[in-house]
């Protein structure tokens, strides 16, 4: 009969074999597990990397509602904009990313669905929410200096409740 392994043997054992699991699939788990099989006492366990979104886009997070937001921040992509687009999804939009704060006005020259704009200043705080209608070359100005805007479709920040002087969280990707 082959004797029981002490309880610091069986608590290496597992911990080795937890790091074998976790490590696997983590970045740097060959570190991980070398590491662990050095040790005597469990390692804290890895912070998990914070999720981003693709590169070139954002998450503008309201609470509970988020906008998966294109970013145009070059001067032909915000000139560009959502033109040409014949739909917009529901929690889709486009952030527009100026780089300083100014009076901003838009308009919807070739952009065939309506929609809400928010302008936002440089900490990203509604200054004003907007509404525009397709094809409508009127200039809709903000009411307030402004670095930022975001479209979304419209009626998008009504339904949720969201208004002036709410302050997003905004995850830039890459």
């Amino acid at each position: 009969m082959m004797p029981l392994p002490s309880r610091s043997l069986l608590h290496r054992a597992v911990t080795l074999a937890v790091f074998a699991l976790v490590g696997c699939g983590s970045e740097g788990g060959e570190e991980a597990r070398a590491e662990g099989a050095a040790e005597t006492s469990s390692p804290a366990p890895a912070a998990p990397a914070s999720p981003r979104p693709p590169v070139g886009s954002a998450w503008v997070i309201f609470g509970a509602d988020t906008v998966v937001a294109e970013v145009a921040a070059s001067p032909q992509e915000r000139a560009d904009g959502l033109m040409y687009r014949e739909t917009l999804p529901d929690g889709t939009g486009m952030l527009f990313v100026f780089p300083d704060v100014a009076p901003r006005s838009f308009w919807m020259r070739n952009t065939y669905v309506d929609l809400d704009i928010a302008y936002m200043g440089s900490d990203f705080r509604i200054v004003s929410i907007k509404q525009m209608t397709a094809l409508d070359e009127t200039s809709i100005p903000s009411d307030a200096p402004a670095q930022y805007a975001l479209e979304v479709r419209q009626g998008w920040f009504a339904e949720r409740g969201i208004e002036v002087g709410a302050l997003p969280e905004v995850v830039f990707g890459g």
